[in-house]
């Protein structure tokens, strides 16, 4: 009888199971804009300039280039940072003025002790092929100079944002085991060595590291909204206080099925573009765009600490 009632259960399950597999493909390619162009298959980081031209970085592999984007995902422009190293970048970001700063700091082992962003003036301002970088240096005060403990592995760093005169550093968590924590730490944003300061922390999932480690982080261009990114999901801080952008309220938008989602950035305040990686050919390697007054959102609020969320119902 157990037997039968397993195979049962199987049955009824496994269309249930696919349903929603392809729900999840639905939700994911309706959103979907343009397919990019082959030689960016690893973009880490995206960003539009004062034009509203995007322009995109590949993970580590690739020189130390920024490329520009058509709006069908060809490329249109190329440009080295003839100062730079492509170590890890894992992130773009940009400040009022245009300048684009671009995150060298990825720290997949939690072995390297210094990181590097480099600043360069504003795209749109770039007249030939090459442009020269302000290098940014910052070290974790809380690292130490010994071997990380695995449940301490939470120095690598996929995704930050500047904001009034500050670069915020949203961390990418390897603890073991997996608690799910991303902190937010600060440094200057201009060339000196620096060491981080951490302001505060958010929990996402405890369930799979790779349904909720923080890939990229993009702030709007009106700096009220906060986007965090992962494999899964786009994570909305509002009304914060101050600079602990975890102190207001989130809401986390479902992004479909599972995909390598490595960068994200507002086309406006209520426009986000968001990528994810080819994998083999198969899929991703696409652009991305969610209407935040469009988008379902899930609602979270806080309670006693930013470690503590509660999903409340929407209004």
């Amino acid at each position: 009888m157990l037997r039968k009632g397993l195979v049962i259960t199987t049955v009824i399950l496994l269309p249930v199971a696919a349903v929603l597999f392809f729900m999840s493909i639905h939700e994911l390619f309706r959103m979907k804009t343009v397919t990019v162009d082959p030689k960016l298959k690893e973009i880490s980081g995206i960003e539009f300039d004062k034009y509203k031209r995007l322009w995109a970085i590949n993970d580590s592999g690739d020189g130390p280039v920024l490329y520009m984007l058509n709006k069908d995902g060809t490329i249109e422009r190329k440009v080295t940072v003839t100062n730079a190293k492509n170590v890890d970048w894992e992130d773009m970001t940009q400040n009022s003025f245009g300048h684009f700063f671009l995150g060298d700091f990825g720290n997949n082992d939690n072995k390297r002790r210094w990181l590097t962003i480099y600043k360069i003036e504003n795209p749109i301002d770039i007249k030939t092929d090459t442009t020269e970088a302000e290098i940014i240096k910052f070290t974790y005060p809380e690292m130490g100079d010994g071997k990380v403990k695995p449940e301490d592995k939470n120095y690598d760093l996929e995704a930050f944002v500047e904001y009034k005169r500050n670069l915020y550093l949203f961390t990418k968590n390897r603890t073991q085991p997996f608690d799910g924590i991303t902190k937010l730490y600060k440094v200057g944003d201009h060339a000196a060595n620096f060491d981080a300061q951490l302001i505060g922390e958010f929990k996402t999932c405890t369930t799979l590291e790779k349904l909720c480690w923080i890939t990229s982080a993009a702030i709007s261009p009106d700096r009220t909204k906060l986007v965090l990114l992962d494999s899964t999901s786009l994570w909305l801080f509002e009304n914060f206080e101050g600079d602990n952008f975890f102190s207001g309220y989130v809401s986390r938008i479902d992004l479909g099925v599972v995909t390598q989602k490595e960068a994200v950035t507002f086309y406006d305040d209520n426009t986000l573009v968001f990528t994810d990686e080819e994998y083999k050919g198969l899929f991703g390697g696409n652009i991305y765009e969610v209407k935040l007054d469009q988008a379902k959102r899930n609602v979270i609020k806080y309670r006693e600490s930013p470690q503590s969320v509660q999903e409340v119902p929407k209004q």
